[in-house]
C-alpha cells in the first residue's frame, strides 16, 4: 500500500525556517521532519511513498537525489574526480516525488497523485506532524469498518477536573478529567479507498471541506482515536518543542530501530 503524503504548503505560520524551504523539510534533529514521518510508516513496512510536493518542491527532489551525500561517510578524491560513499545507509523506500503545483489545495493534490495510485486504497497524510500512530491497528480498523475512509483523531485532553454543566446553568457533575474530554482533531495519518478521488473536482478543493464533509454526510467515514504522542509543527515553538524531545533520546515517536 502506497503512503501519500502533503508537503506543497507554503509553511506560512512558520515563515523564519519556510522561507528557505518547504515546511516537511525544516529539520529535527538534523533530519527533515518529513524523514522522520516516512521512518514511522516504515517501521510497519509501508515503504512506497508518493510526496505530493509544491512551494521550493526542488529542495525536497535534490534531497532524495543526494540522500547518500546527506546520510553517509563519504571521501572525496579531488585528483581523480572519483567519489567513494562509505557505510551506505540505504533505507528501503520507493520515493515518487510529484510537483502538485504551488497554489493547489490539499484536495487538488491528492486529486494529481491518483495515476500513481491507480485503484487501490492508500494511506494520506500530512507533512508536518509526528507521533507514535501505530499504523498496523490504524490499517485494521479501516478494513473493518468497510468504509471509504479513516482518518486518525485526537485531543490534548484536560488538565483539571471537569464539570459538567446543563443549559440552565446548573452544575450536573464533577469528575476527573478523561482521555475522552476536549474536542476531537483531525491528525492525519489517514487510510483512504480510491472511491475518493470521484469526491475531487480540481485544484481548488479542499480535502478537510467537501470530500471530508462527504464521506461524513454518506456515513462512509471511520475515525481511528489515537491515545498516544502526537505533535504538529506549525510554529517555531513547536518546532523548539521537538528538537527538544528529540534531543532528549526519549521521542515517542522514534519506534524504529537504528
Amino acid at each position: 500500500m502506497k503512503v501519500v503524503i502533503l508537503a506543497g504548503g507554503y509553511g506560512t505560520r512558520i515563515t523564519e525556517e519556510s522561507h528557505l524551504r518547504p515546511k516537511p523539510m525544516i529539520e529535527i534533529g538534523e533530519k527533515p521532519i518529513l524523514w522522520h514521518i516516512m521512518k514511522l510508516y516504515s517501521s510497519y513496512g509501508f515503504n512506497d511513498f508518493i510526496i505530493c510536493a509544491g512551494y521550493k518542491q526542488y529542495v525536497i527532489k535534490e534531497y532524495f537525489n543526494n540522500y547518500f551525500l546527506h546520510n553517509s561517510d563519504m571521501t572525496f578524491d579531488m585528483a581523480s574526480g572519483s567519489v567513494l560513499i562509505h557505510h551506505k545507509n540505504v533505507e528501503p523506500w520507493k520515493v515518487t516525488i510529484v510537483d502538485t503545483g504551488l497554489g493547489t489545495m490539499t484536495g487538488g493534490r491528492v486529486k494529481r497523485i491518483q495515476e500513481y495510485i491507480g485503484n487501490e486504497p492508500f494511506m494520506l497524510t500530512y507533512g508536518d506532524a509526528v507521533g507514535d500512530i501505530n499504523i498496523k491497528e490504524l490499517l485494521e480498523c479501516h478494513q473493518k469498518a468497510k468504509k471509504i475512509g479513516t482518518i486518525s483523531c485526537y485531543n490534548f485532553g484536560q488538565t483539571k477536573g471537569v464539570i459538567d454543566v446543563n443549559k440552565k446553568g446548573m452544575i450536573t457533575g464533577f469528575r476527573e478529567k478523561s482521555d475522552l474530554d476536549g474536542d476531537l482533531i483531525n491528525i492525519g495519518f489517514m487510510v483512504m479507498e480510491p472511491e475518493i478521488f470521484d469526491l475531487i473536482e480540481g485544484d481548488k478543493v479542499s480535502f478537510e471541506d467537501y470530500p471530508i464533509k462527504t464521506l461524513v454526510k454518506n456515513g462512509q467515514l471511520n475515525a481511528y482515536v489515537h491515545t498516544g504522542f502526537w505533535q504538529c509543527m506549525d510554529t517555531m515553538r513547536e518546532k523548539e518543542k521537538l528538537e527538544e524531545i528529540w534531543n532528549s533520546g526519549k521521542a515517542p515517536w522514534k519506534v524504529w530501530k537504528d
